[in-house]
């Protein structure tokens, strides 16, 4: 499967004539491989418009509400970023493409490791991962240029 062919078709037909412009955010696009987050029998529908299940009863976004969501921020690069809900991690490498340092607060312990694996297998190693509630943020690391809620 051509994932790189699926990835840019994605970012032509899905994100750009839907509103999204900025720049660093449709390259953070064409660099994240999204069949890495998803699991095996469901990456030949990673790039498709639709959320999809990562296991415990949660989703992947699709691919405009992560880009819409993240453009939203308005990131320029170098900002700290702090992200509720990890799942499977995709939206987490988006933001890590584009800011210096994501922390990033998961309540279901499987997601979190599993989103961690993958981030390390992608080589993203600016994200820091918290298994936890995640309604009071990561106090800790405050403070943030940013909040991401997903």
């Amino acid at each position: 499967m051509d994932y790189a062919l699926l990835k840019t078709r994605m970012v032509e037909t899905q994100l750009i004539p839907r509103g999204i412009t900025d720049k660093k955010v449709l390259e953070a696009f064409q660099k994240v491989d999204r069949h890495e987050f998803v699991p095996d029998e469901l990456k030949k529908n990673a790039y498709e418009d639709y959320p999809l299940p990562v296991g415990e009863g949660q989703t992947i976004s699709q691919p405009f509400i992560v880009a819409l969501m993240t453009q939203c921020l308005g990131l320029k690069g170098g900002e700290r970023i702090v992200e509720i809900g990890t799942g499977s991690g995709y939206q987490t490498a988006i933001l890590a493409s584009i800011a210096s340092e994501v922390f990033s607060v998961e309540r279901i312990d499987s997601l979190s490791k599993d989103a961690e694996s993958t981030l390390k297998k992608v080589k993203l190693n600016n994200v820091k991962i918290k298994i936890g509630d995640g309604t009071l943020g990561w106090k800790e690391r405050a403070p943030y240029d940013g909040i991401i809620v997903t």
